[in-house]
């Protein structure tokens, strides 16, 4: 039996609008009686990240902030699972692999921008309270979510033809972007570049591995179309974002976390028993 790893987006996808997991809790469960390692790979800092691993009781590997840095515990892998590019480094209780650029180049970059007259702004422009009602999240979660190491959330309102203005000066000073709730500015590093380290980091530990991946927006596409079954989850309007090219595409009927409840609680039985869907 191959090794299962689920790899899952938290917004909108494990967690509903209100940021809450309660919705997907029997199949959280199943994961867990099953020993399957739930692996969080989201647009979160890793201090947002952390509330969700110590509520949930998580203590597998986690990517934060769109594939920027991978984390997990000190001895969860052998030296000889680890590549030897990006080096692990001590990042208190956990290791990190850093894949992101720095954030101070991307507020550079961002002010940059902003100075060629695009009419952008970024967290770290903005104030707590500010994140806060963007968000909808509460005055400590925006607090964590400012904790930025390797990605940029900016906005900015202006229709097509400047978003693809927007787009090509991102792109020909040396960096990207994507989308999901909010716009990122980033380096080489997404969630599938992530996912395919850590997928090997588990086959070299524990050999043949299957992988699930679960998300819900643009900037889980790398992700999905890494994994070996993609799900894409219903957004609360009942629509699927679209455009993902991962092959075998599966979609949850429910949205959020009561799709992902949905997916699983049916999706790993049948793999326990031999199924492949």
């Amino acid at each position: 039996m191959k090794r299962l790893l689920v790899f899952t987006d938290l917004d909108g996808t494990l967690l509903d609008q209100s940021y809450s997991p309660a919705a997907a809790e029997p199949a959280l469960k199943l994961l867990a009686a099953q020993d399957i390692p739930l692996i969080f790979c989201s647009s979160k800092t890793r201090a947002e990240i952390e509330v969700y691993r110590n509520r949930l009781h998580n203590r597998h590997p986690f990517v934060s902030e769109n594939g920027g840095g991978i984390f997990f515990p000190r001895g969860y892998f052998p030296d000889s699972a680890l590549p030897p590019d990006p080096p692990a480094e001590g990042c208190g209780e956990l290791l990190q692999l850093r894949l992101g650029a720095p954030y101070r180049q991307l507020r550079q970059a961002l002010v940059q921008l902003r100075g060629e007259g695009f009419a952008i702004s970024g967290f770290g422009d903005l104030e707590v309270a500010d994140v806060a009602a963007l968000t909808g999240l509460s005055l400590e979660q925006a607090a964590l979510a400012k904790e930025r190491d390797f990605d940029e959330p900016f906005l900015f309102a202006a229709g097509a033809a400047a978003e693809d203005q927007l787009l090509r000066r991102i792109g020909a000073l040396g960096w990207h972007s994507t989308r999901g709730r909010l716009w990122h500015l980033l380096g080489a590093s997404d969630k599938g570049r992530a996912v395919a380290l850590l997928t090997d980091c588990y086959r070299a530990r524990d050999g043949e591995v299957l992988t699930i991946g679960l998300g819900d927006q643009r900037n889980d596409f790398p992700m999905l179309e890494q994994v070996d079954i993609p799900i894409l989850v219903r957004q609360p309007e009942g629509s699927y974002v679209s455009g993902c090219g991962a092959k075998h595409l599966q979609y949850s009927h429910q949205v959020g976390p009561a799709g992902w409840n949905e997916v699983l609680s049916k999706l790993l039985p049948a793999l326990q028993g031999g199924e492949i869907p």
